[in-house]
C-alpha cells in the first residue's frame, strides 16, 4: 500500500497565553512574500513553547491509527497541521487525496447556516458539484439521525448533534483521509457503536483514518497502530496493545 499521509520533521510554535490561530489564503501569502527576506528563528522567546517538535510518521492507504497522549500533549496541534487548518512553523506534509475532519465542535461549519446548507457547504468545499452531494445527502441524513433538525440553523445544535452531523459528512462524502479528534466521545452510546462500523467499513473501501481517543477499547477494537505523544514529541509508535501499555505504565492519561 502506498503512504498517503507523509508528515517529516515538523514543529509548531506557539505564544503563552496565545490560541492557535486559524490559517488563512492571506497568511500563506504573506508567508510567501516574506520568506525570501526573512528567515525563520530557531530560538524561542521567553513567551514561546513548542507544542509540536520533530514530528515524523508516514500512515499507508487503508491504514486506521490512533492517537494517546495527556492533555497538552500535542494531539489536536498535530491534526489541525494536518488539515492544514494550521501550519507548521517548519517541516513539511504530504497529503494524497481528499481530507474530511471532525475536530473542535463548530469547526468546518457555519454558525449561521442550517445543517442542510452546511451539508452543500462541506461537499462544495471538497470539491463536489451540487448534483454530487445531493447523491450522497440522504445516506448523511439517515446516518445523522438529524432529519428534523435540517432546516435549524447549526448555532443551535448541541454537541452532540454537531457529531452526529459532522461525521456522517466526513464518512458520505468523497475524501480518502478521515481525521476525528476526540470529540466522538460527545455521542450517545448506540451512535459511537454506529460510528465504529461505518469507520470499519470506510477502511475496508480503502479509506485512510486517523484518530485521537482515550477510550483503549476503542483503540484497541479498530487500530493495529497507534502514536503516543508526550509534549510535542513522539514518545512511542507501534502495535495497539504494546502502545496502550506503554501509555497507561508512564502515567501520560
Amino acid at each position: 500500500m502506498i503512504s498517503v499521509i507523509e508528515v517529516s520533521h515538523i514543529y509548531k510554535k506557539y505564544k503563552i497565553g496565545e490560541s492557535p490561530p486559524y490559517f488563512t489564503l492571506r497568511d500563506a501569502i504573506s508567508g510567501i512574500l516574506q520568506s525570501p527576506f526573512r528567515k525563520k528563528r530557531e530560538t524561542l522567546e521567553e513567551d514561546e513553547f513548542w507544542a509540536l517538535r520533530n514530528i515524523t510518521f508516514s500512515i499507508k492507504q487503508g491504514e486506521i491509527v490512533g492517537v494517546v497522549g495527556s492533555n497538552g500533549a500535542g494531539k489536536s496541534t498535530m491534526l489541525k497541521t494536518l488539515c492544514r487548518i494550521t501550519a507548521p512553523t517548519r517541516g513539511k506534509i504530504i497529503l494524497t487525496g481528499s481530507v474530511a475532519s471532525l475536530l473542535d465542535v463548530g469547526t468546518g461549519f457555519q454558525s449561521e447556516l442550517t445543517g442542510r446548507e452546511n451539508i452543500f457547504l462541506n461537499g462544495a468545499i471538497l470539491g463536489m458539484d451540487r448534483n454530487e452531494v445531493k447523491c450522497k445527502f440522504r445516506d448523511i441524513v439517515a446516518f445523522s439521525e438529524l432529519e428534523k433538525f435540517l432546516d435549524t440553523p447549526f448555532k443551535y445544535y448541541s454537541s452532540g448533534m454537531f457529531v452526529r452531523l459532522g461525521f456522517a459528512i466526513a464518512a458520505y462524502l468523497n475524501s480518502e483521509i478521515l481525521i476525528f479528534d476526540e470529540v466522538l466521545a460527545a455521542g450517545d452510546d448506540a451512535f459511537q457503536k454506529k460510528a465504529v462500523n461505518k469507520m470499519k467499513e470506510l477502511q475496508s473501501n480503502g479509506k485512510t483514518i486517523i484518530f485521537v481517543s482515550h477510550n483503549m477499547d476503542l483503540l484497541q477494537s479498530l487500530c493495529k497502530r497507534v502514536i503516543c505523544l508526550h509534549k510535542g514529541v513522539i514518545e512511542a509508535d507501534g502495535e495497539t496493545r504494546q502502545i496502550i501499555q506503554y501509555y497507561l505504565e508512564h502515567n501520560y492519561q
